[in-house]
């Protein structure tokens, strides 16, 4: 079976794109979530590239863990699992809707975290036709 890790790659990439239209829209809880999706597709990219068969996890941090990496990328990895929920679910605060509570600052510092590991998985998988 023909690995997909480039296909999870280029998807990374459009979902960074998108995060980058919502930054300048002034959604800062829609820049979070998709920064930490494109963190997860990175990584997912990367063990499909180094041989996994599925990887299961949503969690950054865990999906990190697994391929052995830490550092710098292991910390982001812990900030951005706290958008995966947080963001979207009415429940995950006591009051108001997520979007009343992310701020410009996270959304940058979420951005900036995506495209590291989307850098990481670009130095370890090379996808044709992918724009950079």
């Amino acid at each position: 079976m023909k690995s997909r890790a480039g296909d999870w790659l280029k998807q990374a990439d459009e979902e960074f794109a998108w995060a980058k239209d919502a930054f300048g829209l002034r959604r800062w809880a829609v820049v979070c979530f998709t920064a930490q999706q494109v963190a997860e597709k990175s990584l997912r990219a990367i063990a499909l590239a180094r041989g996994a068969l599925q990887v299961r996890s949503h969690s950054t941090r865990e999906i990190a863990e697994e391929l052995g990496i830490d550092g710098d990328l292991d910390e982001k990895a812990r900030v951005l699992d706290q958008y995966y929920i947080t963001t979207r679910y009415p429940d995950a605060f006591a009051t108001g809707a997520p979007f009343e509570y992310f701020v410009e600052r996270q959304a940058r510092e979420a951005l900036e975290s995506a495209s590291a590991f989307l850098d990481r998985a670009r130095t370890e998988i090379d996808v044709p036709h992918m724009i950079r």
